[in-house]
């Protein structure tokens, strides 16, 4: 039975992928090319994580792995040999000598490896995650500081994009922390990426909402925090234990790997965290504590990459542009942001709460900026600590 209602959700959601905000890109005259689905070849190639990250690269990469398995189609992934441009290049080269005709590519950091190489390969199609516009006019276009995006970068018709609203789901969580009754909150965040920061910020949009519509803005607080990597170690497990130990009683970790840290400190006080990208409660909870994670705040990149796969083999992909994917639906599970079904739901934030958290942000009654430049204007405190690691 719940394989048969992932199925049907899949389906909704492709229906819906291409409902979302469309951003008006300078689109080439070319037609994406066609590729039949006998002769798809699905690469991957990882970002600054591994397959295995639980969070950005894992899901992306689980959700071509299972398509592909579906369907016949030879997939395979690729992992740079270091953090650059050039190395990123080389692995998406590499794939293509290989015979790979489909490049996946989750995360901003592709988009230089992504100017130099669409075009050169107009017969290989390139499926980004998480590459905005902006990523890819300053990487073809790199601004002086104070310049503004002139977005005189053609997309070509081999290139699709899709980017997320991650402020949304990042809301979501906010309310969902206050509502459960939590007052002293954390945010940690990996590098300071545009995800990231839209996720941060949006959090603390929902905290302060939920601490205003309960009276509570005179006790609530976030302390805001980037780790400046993806992963955790012994140093931001410390800075975790500090916070843990001056009364935080939940950290939103969001970034990778780096919920390692946060949850590291949580066990040694039975205290909480919230998880990002997909739902990391059973990851989290079995690896650290039962109850640990109150939620996860989740965007659907392995619908993203099954839809796109499928309008492929159906000769049905629309490339040359960069789309934003968020809600479409009134009802939280087709969307493309939303709360993990693992939820620990309470009198305070019911999953009828939710539904109707939903409902009224998809009718746009509830507004959450995605500005990424400025920190929200918010009554509750927020003390921002800048990044942990230099």
């Amino acid at each position: 039975m719940k394989k048969i209602i992932a199925l049907l959700l899949v389906f909704v959601m492709v229906a819906a992928l291409f409902v979302g905000c469309k951003n008006e890109n300078k689109k080439s005259g070319a037609e994406a090319p066609k590729i039949e689905k006998s002769d798809m070849k699905v690469a991957m190639v990882t970002d600054y994580g591994d397959i295995t990250d639980e969070s950005f690269n894992q899901a992306t990469y689980e959700g071509a792995k299972e398509w592909c398995e579906a369907n016949k189609v030879d997939f395979t992934y690729y992992k740079p040999t270091g953090d650059s441009t050039e190395a990123r290049v080389a692995a998406i080269e590499k794939a293509i000598d290989e015979g790979y005709n489909i490049i996946l590519m989750p995360g901003y950091a592709f988009a230089g490896a992504i100017v130099e190489t669409v075009e050169e390969y107009s017969d290989v199609i390139f499926i980004a995650l998480d590459v905005s516009e902006y990523d890819l006019q300053d990487a073809a276009h790199p601004r002086k500081e104070g310049e503004d995006f002139e977005f005189d970068w053609t997309y070509p018709a081999n290139l699709y994009s899709a980017v997320y609203q991650e402020e949304l789901a990042g809301y979501m969580a906010g309310v969902a922390a206050v509502k459960l009754g939590y007052e002293k909150i954390g945010y940690l965040g990996g590098m300071a990426v545009p995800a990231v920061v839209r996720y941060g910020y949006g959090f603390v949009q929902g905290v302060n909402d939920a601490a205003k519509e309960l009276g509570k803005t005179d006790k609530v607080e976030v302390k805001y925090v980037y780790g400046n990597q993806f992963f955790g170690d012994a140093d931001i497990t410390a800075y975790m234990d500090t916070w843990y130990a001056d009364g935080t009683e939940v950290v939103f970790a969001c970034g990778g790997g780096i919920y390692s840290s946060a949850a590291e400190a949580a066990k040694k006080v039975n205290a909480k965290v919230i998880g990002v990208d997909v739902d990391q409660a059973p990851t989290i909870d079995g690896k650290y504590a039962k109850g640990m994670t109150v939620t996860s705040a989740m965007k659907g990149l392995a619908a993203t990459v099954k839809t796109l796969l499928q309008q492929i083999a159906d000769g049905k992909f629309e490339g040359g542009k960069v789309e934003t994917l968020g809600l479409v639906s009134d009802t939280p599970a087709e969307n493309y942001v939303q709360l993990a079904p693992s939820t620990q739901w309470a009198d305070g934030f019911t999953e009828a709460d939710y539904n109707e958290l939903v409902k009224a942000l998809h009718a746009g009654s509830i507004k959450v900026s995605n500005d990424t430049e400025n920190a929200p204007k918010v009554d509750i405190k927020v003390d921002y600590q800048g990044n942990i690691k230099g």
